[in-house]
């Protein structure tokens, strides 16, 4: 079934490798992955009614070129008017590459981490899971897991990064919802394990004493794929 849904995810997407992070979103929201509302606007298209979406907002550009939105400043936080938004989306429309902007609900605060995947050339479909922020920027406080992981597996991979105790409360913070931080981790293994894709990179994750949320995807798929 899963195998299923992501070859008609790239056959939907044929001319791509590379996919735009809506589309990448798509795809976790046919699993089952908590994705925030948004909407996407193509280069060149007006800004279409978003009155289902609940201020404030996020406008990041959309690029297949670019690497890291933060970089280019091509990410607005906190907009709360109709005004803001389009001043966004005529801002970040002007960056080099840009192939269109997407307006997301800002999601709450939580404790971040970073779930992916890649295919190694000795050992098959990987999946990587670490901390958010420093923890992964300056100690590089990752782990390693063979794909498919089940969810004990799962487990095991979170334990396995340093300062994996903070997601179990810290200082007085309430620990992590387990349970979704377990499921993500699994359904990132189990796309990988398709050997479908060549690179899965969802950071950062938030995940709160209740829920989780992607804030962040890309994928892309190998270049040999038919």
């Amino acid at each position: 079934m899963l195998t299923e849904t992501l070859t008609d995810f790239i056959e939907r997407n044929k001319a791509r490798k590379i996919f735009l992070e809506h589309d990448v979103k798509g795809l976790l929201r046919e699993v089952g992955l908590p994705v925030p509302k948004g909407i996407f606007i193509g280069g060149g298209s007006e800004i279409p009614p978003f009155h289902h979406l609940q201020f404030p907002l996020v406008a990041k550009v959309a690029s297949s070129m670019i690497r890291s939105k933060s970089d280019i400043n091509g990410v607005r936080l906190g907009l709360k008017s109709r005004k803001e938004v389009g001043d966004a989306v005529s801002q970040l429309m002007k960056i080099e590459h840009a192939e269109g902007v997407l307006i997301e609900e800002m999601a709450k605060p939580g404790r971040e981490v970073i779930v992916g995947g890649i295919i190694d050339s000795q050992f098959g479909p990987v999946v990587m899971f670490g901390l958010g922020g420093v923890f992964v920027e300056l100690f590089k406080d990752v782990a390693f897991g063979l794909a498919p992981l089940s969810r004990d597996g799962a487990l095991w991979l979170i334990r396995q990064v340093k300062g994996y105790r903070v997601l179990g409360g810290y200082r007085g913070s309430p620990p992590v919802d387990w349970q979704s931080l377990v499921g993500i981790t699994v359904a990132v293994s189990e796309l990988m394990a398709t050997g479908l894709i060549e690179e899965m990179d969802l950071n950062p994750v938030a995940i709160y004493p209740e829920g989780a949320m992607v804030l962040d995807a890309k994928m892309s798929i190998p270049s040999s794929f038919d």
